[in-house]
């Protein structure tokens, strides 16, 4: 007996040393939490990249724009097809996945933002106008940044910021969790005096010195390498936002111009302002697209080769998540230049619909299968709930998430989406966004179906009230594409869906006490109402409160706003936004906030017509005539 238990304890102590050697060897997405130190990040986001600018997304007609190494990354970890941004502009879209609330919560719904509601160009030729919205993250926010700030990562930030209502106002990054921020513009710095001159050069003291690859030298992705090679002892949170591809649509690598005028069979421009070409025809930004492609390779390639020091015989990339994506789809053009094209989608930034909000997504780090493509539907919002997640770091208490947590859906089967769970616990069916500019639009995303809800509708022949479309039946199981393009509008056919599903947006809208756009009185052509607007007649002040007199004209006054400044004629002049009581003697009454320089009133009819006091000018005479807001607004003296 006691032999046979001696060959027991050998054979059990045998199988526990090979046991802890098969652990060792065992891959990195099998690896327990306990045997590695804490994962790195690194939030990748590029500038209006398009969802059909990448090689790896192609479909229908090829892409001709060259991405070897953002294609090769896709197979390191998880490409996502119906991936989407929290807004169709840039600095929403940013205030959204740091913060993790939804620019309709946010008030944050477009970029600058922080002036008081008024007409772009002329008050006569507007039919509708922006709502206030803010300039910027509160600057107390509890961004991602910040959390892994306090919990030990060393945070970076590199490249682009445009949370603020300047790119340099006040909150910066480091004001919002960020020990390291550089903001080098690098080869985007506009070529003077255009962009057929000053290309760069191999000459050592050429800011811009092409390297080995013939590539400019690019400060910006230097910068996010820096940031990477001086941090690599600690985890870290490396936030690179790449000011390519947003225009100025140029490149200073001649030779990647010349050689997409050869691929696209174009002549070589020798107008430097416009390019009128449609669809992906644009040399400059072909080659932008390539930079882009460059530079971000270099960024991986330094993750996969690099020594990992906290976990010895790793490389940083076994231990890092890398999620690369867009801030918004691409930008197709301005007057006087097409930049590219997101066909089939349908429009592009500044626009709600697929084109504008739809972006390229792909994921990879510990844990999470490689060479997986998926059709479950995804926001940026998700970024802030996933990374704390994958972290093992708890949400901060009291604050409020509008994204849901992917965590295991990229731990365990990147393609079922009834891995990602909302708030109640149940598989995600619906997304929405909130866009009160430009196209006026609030959209739903509720399984296959997408509804797009049209504010200037009224006397508009052009739009229709509401947009119902069929983007894909996976009632089988399997995600089979239908109407993508957003071509074949279903309201009329089905207005039972329409129905249900525009009452679950206005709901969310209520929720997130959303802002609306407004018709404006001063708008020259016929608009229904429009003479039984309002009219504030004067305005007193008691002390910190200002009361107002109007008149009703037939419209019923249903809401009205402080519209204040606290700096009023500073640089960054910015303005805020408070209720204001209505009063049954037909006074506004307001409260002014300590430190309040200038005021006005907002008054919104019943009709959704907006009346400003003291009237403010439009946007453009404004920035013609170099004056500020507060120059037409009341003082507070």
């Amino acid at each position: 007996m006691k032999t046979q238990y001696k060959h027991y304890l050998t054979l059990l102590l045998i199988s526990v040393l090979l046991s802890s050697c098969n652990t060792q060897k065992v891959p990195n997405n099998k690896i327990q939490k306990s045997d590695r130190p804490e994962p790195n990040v690194v939030l990748l986001l590029t500038d209006d990249l398009g969802w059909q600018d990448l090689k790896v997304y192609d479909i229908d007609n090829p892409s001709p724009y060259e991405t070897p190494n953002i294609d090769a990354f896709a197979k390191q970890g998880i490409q996502f097809w119906q991936a989407y941004s929290p807004a169709p502009t840039c600095a929403p879209s940013r205030c959204a996945i740091m913060s993790g609330t939804h620019p309709a919560r946010a008030q944050k719904t477009n970029v600058v933002g922080g002036g008081p509601p008024t007409v772009n160009a002329s008050k006569n030729t507007q039919r509708i106008m922006d709502p206030w919205y803010s300039g910027r993250m509160p600057e107390n926010e509890m961004t991602l940044a910040r959390v892994l700030q306090q919990k030990g990562y060393k945070t970076g930030h590199a490249g682009k910021w445009h949370m603020a209502i300047n790119h340099f106002a006040y909150p910066q990054p480091e004001d919002q969790g960020f020990d390291v921020t550089t903001h080098d513009r690098g080869v985007t710095s506009p070529q003077k005096p255009h962009r057929l001159t000053n290309f760069a050069t191999e000459k050592k003291s050429d800011p811009y010195r092409l390297d080995e690859n013939g590539f400019p030298f690019h400060q910006n992705n230097q910068d996010a390498l820096n940031f990477l090679e001086e941090n690599k002892q600690d985890p870290f949170f490396l936030y690179y936002a790449t000011f390519l591809v947003h225009a100025p649509i140029h490149t200073r690598s001649k030779a990647l111009l010349e050689k997409y005028c050869k691929k696209l069979g174009v002549a070589f421009p020798t107008d430097p302002k416009h390019w009128d070409l449609k669809g992906q025809k644009n040399p400059y930004y072909a080659a932008m697209v390539e930079m882009l492609d460059y530079y971000v390779g270099q960024v991986f390639s330094y993750l996969e080769t690099t020594d990992d020091p906290r976990w010895p015989g790793h490389k940083l990339s076994e231990n890092t998540y890398i999620i690369f994506t867009s801030d918004n789809g691409g930008m197709e053009g301005h007057p006087g230049e097409v930049f590219t094209d997101n066909y089939p989608l349908d429009k592009g930034k500044i626009n709600a619909k697929e084109g504008g909000t739809r972006v390229p997504l792909l994921i990879s780090g510990p844990g999470i299968k490689k060479g997986v493509q998926s059709d479950v539907v995804v926001n940026g919002l998700d970024f802030y709930p996933t990374i704390l997640s994958l972290l093992d770091i708890d949400k901060p208490k009291s604050k409020n998430l509008d994204g849901d947590d992917l965590s295991n859906l990229l731990l365990k089967d990147p393609t079922n989406s009834k891995l990602v769970l909302d708030k109640n616990g149940k598989e995600r069916t619906t997304m929405m966004w909130h866009f009160p500019h430009s196209s006026f639009q609030s959209t739903i995303r509720e399984g296959d179906y997408k509804l797009i809800r049209n504010y200037d509708y009224k006397n508009n022949s052009r739009t229709s009230e509401f947009e119902l479309y069929r983007l894909y039946n996976s009632s089988n199981g399997v995600t089979e594409r239908v109407d993508i393009e957003e071509a074949n509008n279903l309201a009329t056919s089905d207005p039972k869906r329409t129905k249900v599903m525009n009452d679950k947006l206005t709901l969310m809208l209520i929720e997130m006490k959303a802002s609306y756009p407004s018709y404006n009185p001063n708008y020259k052509n016929e608009m229904e109402h429009k003479q039984t607007v309002p009219t504030v007649i004067s305005e007193t002040k008691k002390k910190n409160i200002a009361i107002f007199t109007y008149k009703e004209n037939g419209a019923k006054v249903v809401k009205a706003n402080l519209i204040y400044t606290t700096n009023g004629g500073h640089r960054y002049e910015e303005w805020f936004k408070a209720d204001a009581q209505i009063n049954e003697d037909g006074t506004l009454t307001a409260i002014l906030p300590k430190g309040t320089t200038h005021y006005l009133i907002n008054v919104i009819d019943e009709h959704n017509f907006l009346v400003s006091y003291p009237e403010m000018p439009s946007k453009k005479s404004l920035k013609k005539a170099k004056e500020k807001y507060s120059k037409f607004a009341i003082a507070n003296n």
